[in-house]
């Protein structure tokens, strides 16, 4: 099982889905570009204390992060018509997000092997990245019997 963000533009949301990564040993990749510098200083003030713990594979763009797809690329979406508690998941997949302000564009949905999405109370558009993450990632985890010892 795998993250992936999609050209995120908040660091915030980043340090929080690297500590969720490290917390259940789950690799984090990031597809360029993003909204904010990059470095090892900013790295190591948004993930805190669980930098070194988490890995972390940073993809100058789409198509190098397709490049090393190990199995099925599972996009996180609202306009998707699969609902995350009648999607089924398998250890290799990679569970993709996209950017805060606008979401994946068209041709990352193409690729995606499933969309899916997280259903919310009626009226209401979408949660915050790394909240949708954790959510996404437990499930998987759960069908999958993923969780750490």
């Amino acid at each position: 099982m795998r993250l992936a963000l999609f050209q995120p533009e908040i660091a915030g949301n980043v340090g929080a889905v690297l500590r969720l990564g490290a917390c259940f040993a789950t690799p984090v990749d990031i597809i360029e570009p993003m909204g904010f510098p990059w470095s090892d200083k900013a790295r190591k003030r948004s993930a805190m204390d669980y930098d070194g713990k988490v890995e972390v594979a940073r993809h100058a763009d789409f198509e190098a992060f397709k490049a090393h797809l190990p199995g099925r690329l599972i996009l996180f979406t609202t306009r998707a018509s699969v609902r995350l508690p009648d999607a089924r998941f398998a250890p290799g997949d990679t569970l993709l997000f996209g950017s805060e302000s606008a979401g994946a564009p068209d041709f990352v949905h193409a690729r995606a092997d499933l969309a899916v999405r997280i259903p919310l109370a009626a009226g209401l558009r979408s949660l915050n990245l790394s909240v949708s993450a954790g959510i996404a990632l437990a499930e998987a985890l759960r069908q999958t019997d993923g969780w750490p010892a």
